[in-house]
Formats: C-alpha cells, sequence, structure tokens
C-alpha cells in the first residue's frame, strides 16, 4: 500500500490510473513509466508510494476486490430471502458484465499473466475467490438445511459465477450471467428438496 510521505489523492489516482491501464491491456503491457506519465507524478512520488510494481497490482487488486465485495452485498441485500439472494449474485454479474469497460475478473486476469511467477499475486487471487466461495457458503447454509449439501451447492455456484466471468469476458456479452442464472435457479432447487 501507499506510504504516508505520499498523500493519499495522489496514491489513490496512480492506483486508478494503474487499474484502468492493467484492466485494459494487461499487467506486462503497462511499463511503470507509463502509470507515472498518464497519473501526472513523479517517478519519484509513484515509487515513494509503491516501491514496485507488485506492490502497485497489490492495491489495484485491494481496489477490485472492494469493488466486487460491495457490489455482490448489495444485490444480495436488496434479495428477500436465501434462494433470491443467491440468484441476486448472477443478476449483479449480468449487470457488471454489461458494463462497456467489462473485460473479465481482474483476479483472474492477473492471475492468468503472473500466477507463475509471484507468489503474492497468486495468494490474492486465491485469497478473493475463497472469500467469493465462503460469502456464497454462508447464504446457501440458510437455504439449504443439509450442511453437506449446502457446501456442495456453494462450491456448484461459485463455479458457475466464475465459468460466467470467463465466458462473458470473451464473447462480449451478457447471456452466460443468464444462463448461470438459469443454471444456478435448478441446483438451488434440487439441493433445497
Amino acid at each position: 500500500m501507499a506510504t504516508s510521505t505520499v498523500e493519499a489523492e495522489t496514491a489513490a489516482r496512480i492506483v486508478e490510473t494503474a487499474d484502468a491501464l492493467f484492466y485494459t491491456r494487461g499487467i506486462q503491457a503497462v511499463g511503470m513509466d507509463e502509470i507515472r506519465s498518464t497519473a501526472g507524478v513523479s517517478l519519484k512520488k509513484l515509487y515513494a508510494a509503491f516501491p514496485g510494481k507488485e506492490q502497485l497490482i497489490a492495491a489495484v487488486l485491494a481496489g477490485r476486490h472492494e469493488f466486487w465485495e460491495q457490489g455482490i452485498r448489495a444485490a444480495v441485500d436488496a434479495a428477500d430471502g436465501p434462494r433470491a439472494q443467491l440468484l441476486a449474485v448472477y443478476d449483479f454479474l449480468e449487470s457488471w458484465f454489461g458494463d462497456e469497460t467489462f473485460r473479465g475478473c481482474g483476479f483472474i486476469n492477473a492471475f492468468g499473466e503472473l500466477g507463475a511467477t509471484s507468489p503474492a499475486i497468486a495468494e490474492i487471487a486465491r485469497d478473493h475467490k475463497d472469500s467469493f466461495q465462503r460469502f456464497v457458503a454462508e447464504i446457501t447454509a440458510r437455504a439449504v438445511p443439509d450442511a453437506d449439501r449446502a457446501e456442495e451447492l456453494a462450491s456448484q455456484l461459485a463455479l458457475l459465477a466464475e465459468g460466467a466471468q470467463t465466458t462473458a469476458a470473451i464473447a462480449g456479452t451478457t447471456e452466460a450471467a443468464v444462463h448461470a442464472r438459469r443454471a444456478a435457479a435448478v441446483l438451488i432447487d434440487a439441493a433445497a428438496h
């Protein structure tokens, strides 16, 4: 994260700039000098805030995690009852996939680029995916009385969501979320009975 020698506003601008560039073009395709010039900061300030590219990537992913958590939680909180809450995850995905800037999951993208060479980035991606799995499991535990069935359902629903993200990024449409939602409804109903 940013050090105390750089203003929070400057650090936030660097992260926002890096996020946009990484998400649009890929992490390895974007150098620190391009981030510096696009953010309008000196190289000294950039490296004071983020001593290396890996620290900047971690900050970008922290912001992506927050975006994801807020979006999913808002969709789920707006739904009434566990079944509707589980299906709301896919409604959120459909909305997100329809955003013109959507380029897939930033964590899947980062893991694909750096997972084999950066244990820190791989761990951040795994933690994010584990967090989502736990979130879905909390809801399935309320939707399905049998604990083993609830746990299996959580894994299935998370896989549907992950697959939808990858498919939507490649296809460039929102249809993957619609299909995943329909499949989720069948799985939820089967597990609940």
